[in-house]
This record gives C-alpha cells, structure tokens and sequence, in this order.
C-alpha cells in the first residue's frame, strides 16, 4: 500500500473533514481533490471501527479510474476496496458487496438503485455507510441522481446514523444567476443540498495551490466573417421554400442558429400535438438544414452537404408510404443537390475559422515533440467532421499532430464505447495521439495527461464548463484558446462566462466570511425549503398520474399520426423499461437489424430496432426478458391522446396515467395457457 502525500494546501483544506464535518472542497481541476478525499477515507477507515466508505461518482468511466488510480494503490493493501458500475455483474449484489467491502466506488445511479430496491441482495441504506464521498458535487441539484440521494439524506436528518459528506467540485458555479445574489443562493443551496457545513478552499496555503496548477494563457483567435458565403446562401432559400409550402409562422431566429434550432424543435412538438402531419414533417426537415448550416459555420462546406445529403438517405430507406408532404420535401433536395455539391466544393468560400484553427494548432505543435491538445467541440458530429478535416490536412500532418475523436460512451450504435473511450484516453496519455477532439465529455473528471493547448470551438456553453475545459491546460506555458468569428455569439458568451466565473468567486468568498450560525440558519432554512418542495412535487406526480384511466389513453405514432396502442398496453419491467404486452401490437410495426449495446444485463438483452410499419419512424427496440420478447418504446416518439386531449412528453414519468409494474408470470400463461 503506497503512502499518501499532500501538499500543504490539500492538507489545509481537508481540516474539517478530519473533524468529521460535512464539507466540500473547492480545487480547481488538477489540484488532487480525488487525492486529498483518499487521504480523508483513509483517517477515516483508521480512527473509525466498522468504517464503510461510499465513493460516488456521475460517469461509468470514473469508477475505474478512481479505483486503479488513487483508492486501491492508497487503500487497497489494507482495506477491501470493490469498484461497481452499469457494466458490472457485482451491481445485482450490491447490498451482499457494501457488507463485504470497506471501500464502494459506484455510479451514483447504482447507489440510488439501491436504495430504491426492496430485494434483499441489492438493498442498502445511507445508514450502512459512515462516509459518503461525492465526486463533481457541483451536480448536486435539481434532478440530477446526486440530489435524489441527499435529498432522502436531508429528510433523515433527524435520525442518527447518517454517513458524513464530503463534496469535491472545481467549479460551484451560479446555477444560471446572472447577479451576485443569485449566485450566492445558488451556492448555498449546494451547500443545503450536500448538507455542508461549510465550503472549503486554501487560504494560508494559497500561493503553493498557484504554483501547483498555474493558469494558462488565454487567447482569444477571433477571425472576420466570410465575405461571401454561397452554399449557405442557398441552404437558406431552401428553408424560405419550405416555410412558403408549410405557411409556418412565429419563428423569430435566424436561420443556422442555435436559437432557430429550438424554435423548430418547439414547432415539431406543436404540430405533432395538433396531429398536422405537413407542419411537424416541415419542422423536421428545417431542423436537418439549419443543423447543416451550423456544420457550414463551424467546419468545411462538405461536411454540411454530406450531413444533408446523408439525412435523405437514411429517410428514403426507411420510409413506407409517402405524402404529398414529403415529396415536395424530397424533391426539393433531389433537385437542388447537385449545384449544393458544387457550390461545396467552392474553396474560395471555405469557413475562415479553420484557416484560424489550423494556425492555432501549428503554433503549439510544430517543433515541439510534447505537446498535447484537447480541440473542444459541440456535437458529435462536428467533432468527427474535425477529425476528417484535421486527418486530411498536409501542414498538421507534417507538424506530427495525431487526432483522436473522443466523445460520450453511449449504448447508440454511431457513439463511442466505454471501452475505445478507455483506449483513446490511454493512447493520449501514453503519446500514441496528442490532439484530442472532443465533446464537453473530456471536461471533467477524466484522467487526462496536461495539456500545453486547450481550443474552444464553436461552443455556446456556461461558466462550469468554461473552467473545467481551461483546467486541462495545466501545462507550463499553456494555452487558452477561444477560436471564434468576430461579433459572433461564442466571443459574448465566453466573456459572459469569465463575468459569471468572477461572480461565483466572490459569492463563494462571501459565503466563507460568514458567521457560522447565520451560515446554518440560512442552510437550515433551505433544507425545509427542499423537503416542502420535494413532497410537493411528489404529490403533483401522483396527481398527475392519476389524471387519465390508462385505458383512456391512445398512444399515436408521431410522425404519420396513426393510432397503435392504449395505455393500460403498457407495463414497466425493473422500473425503467416500458414494454407493450398487446399480442396485437405486432401488426403495428417492423423489427430491423440487431441492436448491439456495450453492456450485459441481468436478466434481458436487447432485440431488434422496431419502427412504425406505416411510417417508418424509429420507436425503439426489441426487449429480451426471460426468453419472452417485447416491444420497449421510447415516449417521445409517440403523441398521447386522452378523450381528445393531445399531449406529447419527453419521459414516461410524465405520463398523466399510471402504468402498471410487469407481471411475467400472467404475462406467460396467458400468451402460452397448455405450460400448467
């Protein structure tokens, strides 16, 4: 077992947690947070008999990297430690496991889990651990599971027994305040939220924490606006068509911004409502080409094109009878596709900022050997159009840039694996690649080598981010780049960020000079606060679940409109699969290719993609549970209509009916009676 060492600074800020309080630690990224919390479990587990530690994190990834990288080299040569995430045979187990183990390091969904499970094997109460410590606790808020798991928490308090807390995040933030009020509520109710005693940072020891994790060189690579930009041009007559043909009205943005983007999403939810197939279909499309137009501002003219012309594809193969709707909408392409292809091969009207971009890189990669990059990102697709382009770019090649993509681990057959993200990662670290190109997913919390050059690009984004992305310039003369257009929007909210950024500081430091008592009246206060409101909102789910009879209730196909199911169809299977259980329901749709997920479970696997036999419109997959399969469907990709009522929901637990838990055993007799 290796022996811990602290800097001054780490050892200044974990004090308190020595002295068993309820804490959270305020480190910027690459201060040893993590390090300073194996060093607390560790006094802990020592001066405690029958000491439990809980370590929580918010992604599958960390759970390894915790437990390879600090808890099992620092506690493991003397204490139990059991890593367990979604991937993991042991979370089926996990009550049997926390009585076997001294150290968990889990997903905090699995902890939520759970406490939620009334089977033996995987029940545990917050009550079996004596430390609870919680990773990026800046999470801790609103839904997010952290804050399900502290609000039982707070609703316990008057009992004994509760672990304490200890909280670990680099950046509070403001939650979205724009005034230094604002923010220092929202930093007290984080603290409310973990039920903090106080929020810690080096003060004594603050000039070492500075020399330790310097700040990089911020720059901002603004570029002018392209003077003439055809193939956009063009784009944006096609949309004024679409909108003639459709008569939409009401959307307010401009085309190829993100605010259009939402105006659209909110038209399509509408149409979808009304059931006019023509305006959602409209939507639907003009979504396609403003997300082309986004590509077209943020890399080559080429990938805009192919990202439409791929959108076409996909939709013909799949469609099964078409309107007058969609073949105004496919002949619109179909006609304007070749002089788009030409006007994208147009180089004189390329996007200016790669030309910025590509000057930015070569400034910190050429003649340096060492050098490391992370070029963040939006969307994965832009990250892949970056990829292409940085592969095929002669002057980086030759500077020995080697890029990577590195997006979120997703069970989607088009995102990445949590094992080629495990491998990509090691690949940077080990030299093998030097550029990552990624989404916000590299962010925080993953364990990546310093960098010498951090690139924000194209990225409307808040402040946390701001400072976790500039965090992982960490090495010495590091860089800080903001590539963006003159005037554009980037440039106003990465200034906007370094505003809020500066607010949060100050609404941290003033939470810190507080009187202890005034500090604990106001937590306390917000505590009574959330346990009203979580009661409350409680009571209005139950409400809203018993609005509608289930079998008053029609589920519609969201694209063509066609009626397929009643509610009371439905049954839900480990509290989070929805499954039809209509024998009928299977003239209603059509199974495709195998769905491939990056994970087992317990006691199903996945079947085949399903879709709408009418429409072709994607529905979800095929569930393989205990030999018997069944339709899963995703929510949002129906209507609901209740005795004329429409409604379209993103989750099923907004839902206005109640949808009654599986019951396999009827479920089988009834389908296969001779078995008895």
């Amino acid at each position: 077992m290796e022996e811990i060492s602290l800097y001054g600074y780490q050892e200044e800020v974990i004090q308190p947690a020595l002295e068993g309080r309820n804490i959270i630690i305020w480190l910027p990224t690459g201060g040893g947070k993590t390090r300073a919390a194996v060093y607390v479990a560790k006094r802990h587990l020592e001066s405690r008999p029958g000491a439990k530690v809980a370590v929580l994190v918010n992604k599958v990834h960390l759970v390894d990297q915790h437990f390879n990288k600090e808890f099992q080299p620092f506690l493991g040569g003397r204490y139990r430690v059991a890593p367990i995430s979604g991937d993991c045979d042991q979370k089926d187990f996990f009550g049997r496991v926390v009585q076997d183990s001294d150290v968990i390091i889990c997903t905090a969904q699995i902890l939520e889990n759970s406490l939620r499970s009334t089977e033996e094997d995987k029940h545990v109460e917050l009550t079996d651990f004596t430390l609870l410590i919680i990773d990026e606790c800046h999470h801790t808020h609103k839904d997010n599971v952290y804050n399900k798991i502290m609000q039982r928490y707070v609703q316990a308090k008057p009992k004994s027994g509760l672990p304490q807390v200890l909280g670990l995040t680099a950046s509070p933030g403001t939650g979205g305040a724009k005034t230094f009020q604002g923010a220092k509520e929202h930093v007290l109710q984080i603290c409310a939220n973990l039920d903090a005693s106080a929020i810690v940072s080096p003060q004594e020891n603050s000039e070492e924490l500075q020399r330790k994790v310097p700040k990089p060189v911020k720059k901002y690579d603004i570029v002018n606006q392209r003077p003439k930009d055809p193939f956009g041009d063009h784009l944006k007559s096609m949309m004024s068509k679409i909108h003639e043909f459709s008569a939409v009205e009401n959307l307010r943005s401009d085309f190829g911004s993100q605010e259009y983007e939402a105006d659209v999403v909110q038209l399509e939810k509408q149409a979808a409502v009304e059931g006019n197939r023509k305006l959602a279909q409209c939507a639907l499309h003009l979504r396609q080409y403003n997300d082309a137009l986004l590509i077209n501002d943020t890399v080559r003219m080429a990938d805009a094109f192919r990202l439409l012309r791929d959108f076409y594809s996909r939709e013909a193969e799949k469609r099964v009878g078409l309107d007058d709707t969609d073949h105004f909408l496919f002949d619109l392409f179909q006609v304007n596709e070749a002089e788009l292809q030409a006007l994208a091969a147009l180089t004189q009207f390329e996007n200016p900022k790669l030309g910025q971009l590509q000057k930015t890189l070569l400034e910190q990669f050429v003649g340096q050997n060492k050098s490391r990059g992370i070029l963040f990102s939006k969307t994965r697709v832009s990250t892949h159009c970056l990829f292409d382009w940085v592969s095929d770019n002669r002057p980086m090649q030759d500077a020995g840039i080697k890029p990577a993509i590195l997006t979120g681990a997703s069970n989607q057959a088009s995102h990445m694996t949590q094992k080629d993200q495990k491998q990509t990662i090691r690949q940077f670290r080990e030299g093998a690649l030097n550029l990552l190109i990624s989404t916000s997913v590299a962010e925080e919390g993953l364990d990546i080598p310093e960098c010498n050059l951090v690139v924000r690009y194209g990225l409307l984004t808040n402040e946390i981010a701001m400072q976790q992305a500039s965090g992982r310039a960490r090495a010495e003369d590091s860089v800080y780049s903001v590539v963006a257009r003159a005037g554009g929007q980037e440039v106003r909210r990465e200034r906007t960020n370094e505003y809020l950024e500066e607010l949060s500081r100050r609404a941290i430091a003033e939470i810190q000079s507080m009187e202890q008592l005034a500090f604990q009246q106001q937590v306390a206060e917000l505590q009574r606060q959330s346990v009203i409101s979580l009661r409350l909102a409680e009571l209005q789910l139950t409400e809203r679940q018993n609005r509608c009879l289930a079998s008053d209730v029609r589920l519609h196909c969201r694209l063509c409109n066609t009626p397929v199911a009643l509610g009371n169809d439905m049954q839900l299977i480990n509290g989070s699969q929805y499954v039809n259980i209509n024998p009928n329901f299977e003239v209603y749709y059509k199974a495709g290719a195998k769905v491939e997920l990056d994970r087992t479970f317990e006691d199903w696997e996945p079947g085949r993609e399903i879709s709408c036999a009418n429409c072709g419109k994607e529905w979800g997959m095929e569930m393989i549970y205990k030999e018997v399969t069944l339709p899963n469907l995703g929510i949002k990709n129906f209507v609901l209509d209740s005795l004329g009522h429409r409604q379209s929901v993103k989750k099923w637990k907004d839902v206005p009916f109640c949808v009654e838990d599986f019951k396999y055993t009827d479920y089988v007799l009834k389908k296969f009676p001779d078995l008895l």
